[in-house]
């Protein structure tokens, strides 16, 4: 077929703003503001969230000083894989590779899991007057995404900036609906950054939960090949994501802790945790019951657009890793949009085959959010918080290696926020029960699949390095430099 014959994605397609909405819609804001914040303050320091955003965002921000030099460097549609194998050398760059791509593909199992549920079960309930099974929910939700991604990575950044409007809308008429009720009080802004509630509750789990809310940030470098003038859209969309999700997540805290009262939002937010209503119950009170139904609604729209975002980033691994011989080639081809289609459809049937497995063989009793979902977003999350973090060794060790003079930018910097990603990640391993949300064996075990990655990642290198050492070296001659790139 003449759509099968394409091994190119589509070139000059997304401009800062467009990449900058694939990444804030991974990031699915309402989601956030309902579901990891509430967390973030129960289980964490309480009225001190809104300074644990900011420290998240601060070391998010020093990292991306390195790394938007190391994209300026090339680009590839691997993203974190292509950096550390120039950082750190091919076998650690096939290791990061393999960990990313089953980590993004969990993550859309785990995620189809999450829309499917509260569709379903939360939305037409409130709206409609009935349910359904969410796993039929979830299927006919992630063919429209199939089919939007299908489209080419323009619409999908179109439909994207769409939902993010809406969510950031709402978030915004909460926070100042809260603000405003409140008289704006600056003693609520300061007893929430004051070193009492700052080390009020757990300050490391509150860092933690927190730095999960940012989890798709580093998707920016997965669009390089599709990104117009990219020596310049990469860096400046990477640097606008992470500000503008920090200031977005910090005021949404701030607005929470200071409806609930800042000394008692750690008490208020436990007494809310099994209903998992802390937020809507917020926005309920302050907006109105409508703004309530807006809100279950647009956090459909939050979950679909972070399916839609996730779903483009693991096709586009799968893409990459089979371009460069690591997986099959036949991965490595889009269609006459310039889509990753095979990617997508190889994601696509891996997340309903895995959900199908929750849906029909595993604890059928129990709602997904209880079974997939601690599954796909816990070990999706924990994957790509190690990838971050192998990511941000790579950028300063290959600054280091090539002497570049520039201490501030690409050693100081990078090399401070290496040091968050590393505490990020560890801590993730050391509460992954947390990070998950369970505690059942099967999610447990998770963890234990990244050293099956990294044992058959070593193992497949030198299996490559030894009987197929052309594959080996298109490890790296698959890292596209921008002298072959059109500005």
């Amino acid at each position: 077929m003449a759509e099968d014959s394409h091994t190119q994605l589509a070139r000059n397609q997304l401009g800062v703003s467009s990449i900058v909405f694939l990444v804030l819609a991974a990031v699915a804001p309402v989601t956030v503001g309902i579901v990891v914040l509430p967390l973030a303050i129960s289980h964490g320091n309480g009225g001190g969230t809104p300074l644990a955003v900011i420290i998240v965002a601060l070391a998010l921000l020093l990292f991306a000083i390195g790394y938007a030099q190391m994209t300026k460097e090339f680009t590839n549609a691997g993203g974190f894989y292509a950096i550390v194998v120039k950082g750190l050398g091919r076998t650690a760059g096939l290791i990061t590779g393999l960990i990313a791509t089953i980590g993004y593909n969990v993550f859309v199992a785990g995620a189809l899991g999450t829309i499917g549920f509260f569709t379903g079960a939360v939305a037409l309930p409130m709206v409609f007057g009935f349910e359904l099974n969410w796993f039929l929910c979830g299927f006919v939700l992630f063919t429209v995404v199939l089919l939007l991604a299908r489209s080419g990575i323009h619409l999908s950044a179109v439909v994207l900036g769409v939902a993010l409007v809406l969510e950031i809308i709402l978030l915004v008429a909460f926070a100042f609906s809260v603000l405003v009720q409140t008289g704006f009080s600056i003693e609520a802004f300061t007893l929430a950054f004051s070193p009492e509630i700052l080390v009020g509750g757990s300050v490391w789990i509150g860092l933690l939960l927190v730095a999960t809310a940012f989890i798709g940030f580093e998707a920016t470098a997965l669009f390089g090949e599709e990104a117009k003038e990219p020596r310049k859209t990469i860096p400046r969309a990477t640097y606008v994501a992470i500000i503008v999700i920090g200031v977005l997540h910090a005021f949404a805290a701030w607005a929470i802790v200071s409806a609930l009262g800042v000394p008692e939002a750690q008490a208020e937010g436990l007494a809310h945790q099994e209903a998992g209503d802390l937020t809507l119950v917020l926005i309920d009170t302050y907006l109105g019951p409508f703004m309530g139904i807006v809100a279950v609604i647009l956090l459909v729209v939050s979950l679909f657009a972070a399916q839609l975002a996730f779903h483009n980033s693991a096709a586009r691994y799968l893409f990459a890793l089979g371009r460069a011989g690591v997986l099959p080639r036949w991965l490595a081809q889009t269609n006459a949009k310039g889509a990753p289609q095979r990617g997508l459809i190889v994601n696509y049937l891996f997340g309903i085959i895995v959900a199908a497995i929750f849906a029909f063989f595993i604890d059928t009793d129990l709602p997904p959010v209880l079974t997939l979902v601690p599954v796909g977003l816990g070990f999706g999350t924990l994957a790509v918080m190690i990838v971050q973090a192998i990511a941000a060794l790579a950028v300063v060790v290959y600054f280091r290696r090539t002497r570049d003079p520039r201490w501030m930018t690409t050693f100081l910097a990078p090399g401070i926020g290496f040091l968050a990603l590393l505490t990020f990640s560890i801590m993730a391993l050391v509460n992954f029960d947390l990070v998950a949300g369970s505690d059942a064996v099967y999610v447990m075990v998770l963890p234990w699949v990244l050293v099956v990655a990294i044992v058959g990642g070593l193992i497949f290198a030198a299996y490559l390095r030894a009987k197929r050492p052309k594959d080996y070296a298109a490890l790296e001659q698959d890292l596209e430099n921008f002298t072959e790139l059109p500005d």
